[in-house]
């Protein structure tokens, strides 16, 4: 058993790593250079806000993902959407590597740029929930918080090798916006084959496996599993959303945002601000494996409500450490943002996917996941960016984002119900209003 999962964990991890290698890449580049390069005929900072709005864009996308590839996904399995999704992605993102530039098409180059955001943000809606489900399902149940943090491990490792190729051919400004900035997207295709060639070797899910031959007992099968999630989950649909609310929100303000605020707003060189995403992301990856095993000993909303004070206490320290210009002191507000982050992150695969049952686990986990990026992740840059604006370049206003965020992750974690306990074959009621957790109440779900 320990061999299998192990192996599970890890093309679970290299895959997702390369997914979100391609959707970091984009960021990385709305918040460094897309403004000049697409949008160059606004002020920098209005050009900034458009490039962020096209960032935004992919996250539009990630339900319907979502919900086409947990359709699949719960009626034909896990894996074989793995591959599916990985190839949208590494398309997507080799095609902007290829996209000429408004100087040389005009108004129809941030139109294609669009456009392939909106495929990246399709694939990425459809690769977590299966990813995520693959290393869970497999998992020992006293081990599913760990191993279910595999996969969210691809996120810091993609964003780390995401930056630290950006840092190479961003040392010369002149090559870097003439073609520096093309090559790590082009690179995604040797990521991508790696990444489906991996993925091919690994079995099917066998809670998936034992829950299609009981269903073909049956004969019955849902035939919209999203809608059958909605219908029956609906509660722990949307306490998925909220409680993704400062996880998703808060990473991309303190790894994509910070780096706007850092160049534009301070001043500081691009190199200053891309290392110390890069030191607090060698941090990031550690850490979330560290909290998912916590929450294999303390229980899943424990360790997450732990995460969503830190992301509160954080809020307006973390801007006094970047206003000192100091690079040591950069490095450790993005850090503890990080930690703070990977408090949340690192339990959530198996916190989410223990609320719904195998029969439409991946559309349930998919939806809570991805509707709440939409609102979160997608618009904290562009709104950050906006708010800073309309301060006339203060951070105060950002800081208040972030505790509304984090409150609204407090708030749909304490209303949950703890699942650490839970088999996968069962699904807990919902916790009372006063948080309590507990078993009692469980029900059989196919």
């Amino acid at each position: 058993m320990e061999t299998s999962i192990w192996k599970v964990a890890a093309a679970s991890f290299i895959g997702t790593a390369v997914e979100w290698y391609d959707f970091f890449l984009y960021g990385t580049a709305a918040a460094l250079v897309f403004n000049r390069l697409f949008f160059p005929s606004f002020d920098p900072l209005v050009g900034t806000l458009a490039a962020f709005a096209t960032f935004a864009v992919g996250f539009v996308a990630r339900p319907l993902g979502g919900v086409i590839f947990g359709h699949f996904g719960d009626k034909l399995g896990r894996k074989s959407m793995l591959s599916a999704t990985l190839m949208i992605m590494g398309a997507a993102t080799f095609a902007i590597g290829l996209l000429p530039t408004y100087d040389s098409i005009g108004v129809w180059a941030p139109i294609l740029l669009v456009l392939m955001r909106v495929l990246q943000g399709f694939g990425l809606g459809g690769e977590w929930g299966g990813a995520v489900l693959m290393a869970v399902e497999h998992a020992p149940s006293h081990r599913r918080g760990f191993y279910g943090s595999w996969p969210q491990m691809g996120a810091p490792a993609g964003l780390l090798v995401a930056n630290g190729v950006f840092s190479v051919f961003s040392r010369n400004e002149e090559q870097f916006l003439s073609w520096g900035w093309r090559v790590p997207f082009l690179f995604s295709a040797v990521l991508i084959g790696i990444g489906v060639f991996i993925r091919m070797s690994v079995a099917e899910s066998p809670a998936f496996q034992a829950h299609k031959a009981a269903e073909k007992a049956s004969s019955a099968s849902p035939k919209l599993p999203a809608l059958e999630a909605l219908r029956k989950y609906p509660r722990q649909i949307l306490l998925a959303m909220g409680a993704r609310f400062a996880e998703n929100g808060f990473f991309y303000i303190v790894t994509t945002f910070v780096l706007t605020y850092g160049t534009g707003q301070l001043g500081l060189e691009r190199s200053t601000m891309l290392n110390g995403v890069l030191a607090a992301t060698a941090i990031h990856l550690v850490a979330i494996p560290a909290f998912g095993a916590l929450s294999d000993v303390f229980g899943r909303r424990p360790v997450y409500l732990g995460g969503a004070v830190g992301c509160a206490l954080l809020a307006f320290p973390f801007f006094w450490l970047i206003d000192t210009k100091e690079t040591g002191l950069i490095v450790l507000a993005i850090t503890l943002g990080i930690i703070a982050h990977a408090a949340m992150y690192g339990p959530q695969a198996s916190f989410f996917s223990e609320l719904f049952g195998t029969r439409v686990r991946y559309s349930g986990a998919s939806l809570g996941y991805q509707l709440a990026s939409v609102f979160a992740g997608g618009l904290s840059p562009l709104v950050a960016t906006w708010l800073l604006t309309e301060s006339g370049g203060k951070a105060w206003p950002v800081s208040l984002y972030m505790v509304g965020l984090a409150l609204v992750t407090l708030v749909s974690v304490y209303l949950s119900a703890e699942t650490f306990r839970e088999k996968l074959s069962e699904t807990p009621v919902p916790a009372p209003a006063n948080g309590a957790a507990g078993t009692e109440g469980k029900r059989e779900v196919a």
